[in-house]
């Protein structure tokens, strides 16, 4: 407790107002010279995923507690996909430097991080990175699976299902509202391979969560029972002070990475684990993440890109079993929060032949290659990425469109219902100013709706490109983080009605059939758009962020 004293000249005079203030807790001297936990309890009424984690906070404490430690619960900033305007992306930052400042900040020895909604988790290891003290993370798990008329529903992949097929008229008021009930039928996060399971699972990957703890659902007994042995861990690692630098290596990078493409995870992770590892100065660069993606079969066979949910994976043996299928291509000597190796970890994880349709074998897997795939091209000279298996028109893996272009998510709003939009199924549609200083935040708007007149034609997959990104809980044809962005001058902000647009999927193509000449005259054309904001968060965020392809964080983080 002495590492981290209020400022008042005199060490011996802050010790002894410390003491006197902290008796209120109960405690006596003796307790704050055991390792003192601080717990960045993240619980919201407002952000539903963490409305439920109460109990497991209690149960955290417990286990410190039961191996020696004094744990001290704290609050941290907490943003929820549904109910956070306009984007929960905006806010990752802020809630990254909330946590480094107040795990820095505050006298304690190591800390719990309490992840659940997408941004939470990469935010929380993005702050324990920097602060460096010995941390580990642990999430409220996700949701059970939803039904309705026997079939399994997925919050939200099956959201953005129903409400297309409502739109196109297949589904009428009734039925929308019954559905509507049964999306997210219990506590925790989004249950099927959305951002939320999937930065869960490389965190478990990445060694900075107890095993099994991505896919454990939020209402089991066992993620009470891993909230309890989250609390008896950290107190072992802050007595042997492994620190996040110690577990978050490059090899450990990736391994998250292989595991990303093995389970068909979210594309928002790219952008995560790249802010994360920059964060202990490892560089992560999307020529990695495509090199890994060819090296790496897709295995796991998860919602939205295969058919199965996180409570189907926990019962086929969690990330564990990913891991162990996994394990002649991992770095298995990397420590993890356990203290022991990866390959440790592993020597008692068996598979069970029962469950093999949820987690293949590395010999016969779902697809030989991973669940991302990294576009380059004229259009995006710094990359853009893609998922592939989610792409429900095989057709169009190979394509040339002309462009629909909606110049904003304002004009976007407006114009893709227009009875008189010019527009086909085999068109593309682009969404520009949509990007990191675009929006600001780079929302989730990325599946950019089927114009209304071609749903109702039967057509229910397009060629979309854009400079934001989307859920990992959607799909589509949908080409996302196109960087630079538009706002700043990219190439995809050049572009007009009219236009065609080459995608190669498999030759890893994406360019606007302009020449350089013409694009050249009209970048002298541009303006740069202005923005309202002249001081506040917002200001700071346009000012300071990176791309897309850097991890949007901060440029001073």
């Amino acid at each position: 407790m002495k590492k981290s004293n209020a400022s008042y000249g005199d060490e011996g005079f802050s010790e002894f107002l410390k003491m006197a203030f902290r008796r209120h807790l109960g405690h006596d001297e003796e307790d704050y010279a055991k390792p003192v936990v601080g717990i960045s309890n993240t619980f919201s009424e407002v952000n539903r995923c963490h409305s439920h984690i109460q109990p497991m906070v209690e149960a955290i404490k417990q286990g410190i507690i039961m191996e020696g430690g004094t744990p001290l619960e704290f609050p941290i900033m907490s943003v929820g996909e549904m109910f956070t305007s306009p984007t929960t992306m905006l806010y990752r930052n802020l809630v990254a430097m909330d946590t480094e400042e107040m795990i820095t900040a505050q006298p304690i020895d190591g800390t719990v991080l309490i992840g659940g909604c997408d941004k939470m988790a990469p935010a929380q290891l993005m702050g324990a990175a920097s602060a460096d003290k010995p941390a580990i993370l642990f999430t409220g798990g996700p949701m059970n699976n939803g039904k309705y008329k026997g079939k399994t529903l997925g919050a939200c992949s099956d959201c953005r299902f129903y409400w297309q097929e409502y739109k196109a008229g297949t589904v009428d008021e009734k039925e929308i509202n019954e559905i509507n009930k049964q999306l997210a039928p219990t506590a925790g996060h989004c249950m099927v391979m959305g951002s939320a399971s999937t930065i869960a699972a490389c965190s478990e990957a990445l060694g900075m969560m107890l095993p099994g703890g991505a896919a454990a659902p939020a209402t089991y007994n066992e993620r009470m029972h891993m909230a309890r042995e989250t609390g008896r861990e950290i107190v072992r690692l802050v007595k042997k002070d492994i620190k996040p630098s110690d577990i978050m290596t490059t090899k450990a990078f990736e391994n998250a990475i292989k595991v990303l493409m093995a389970i068909g995870g979210s594309t928002n992770t790219v952008i995560h684990l790249t802010a994360m590892a920059k964060r202990l100065g490892i560089t992560l660069n999307l020529d990695q993440f495509e090199r890994i993606s060819k090296e790496t079969p897709f295995i796991a066979n998860m919602r939205p890109a295969g058919k199965y949910q996180m409570e189907d994976l926990y019962h086929a043996g969690g990330i564990p079993a990913v891991l162990k299928e996994l394990e002649p291509l991992l770095n298995e000597n990397e420590i993890t929060v356990t203290g022991k190796t990866v390959k440790e970890n592993l020597s008692s994880v068996t598979i069970e032949e029962v469950y093999r349709d949820i987690v293949k074998p590395l010999d016969d897997p779902l697809h030989a290659d991973g669940g991302i795939a990294v576009l380059k091209g004229n259009l995006s000279p710094n990359g853009s990425i893609i998922k592939p298996k989610a792409v429900i028109d095989k057709t169009l893996v190979k394509h040339k469109g002309k462009a629909v272009v909606f110049n904003s998510l304002e004009d976007m709003e407006a114009r893709v219902n227009d009875p008189d939009l010019e527009v086909t199924k085999d068109s593309v549609l682009v969404l520009q100013n949509a990007g990191p200083v675009g929006a600001p935040g780079m929302p989730e708007a990325g599946m950019i709706p089927i114009p209304g007149k071609l749903l109702k034609q039967g057509v229910r997959d397009m060629v979309r490109l854009s400079d934001c990104r989307m859920s990992g809980t959607a799909f589509g044809t949908v080409i996302l983080h196109v960087a630079p962005e538009a706002a700043i001058g990219g190439p995809i902000g050049l572009i007009k009605d009219g236009d065609e647009i080459e995608l190669d999927i498999e030759n890893r193509i994406l360019n606007l059939d302009v020449s350089d000449a013409e694009l050249e005259k009209r970048k002298q054309n541009w303006n740069k758009p202005t923005f309202d904001e002249d001081r506040g968060y917002k200001w700071l965020y346009r000012k300071h962020v990176l791309q897309a392809d850097e991890g949007c964080d901060f440029d001073f983080m």
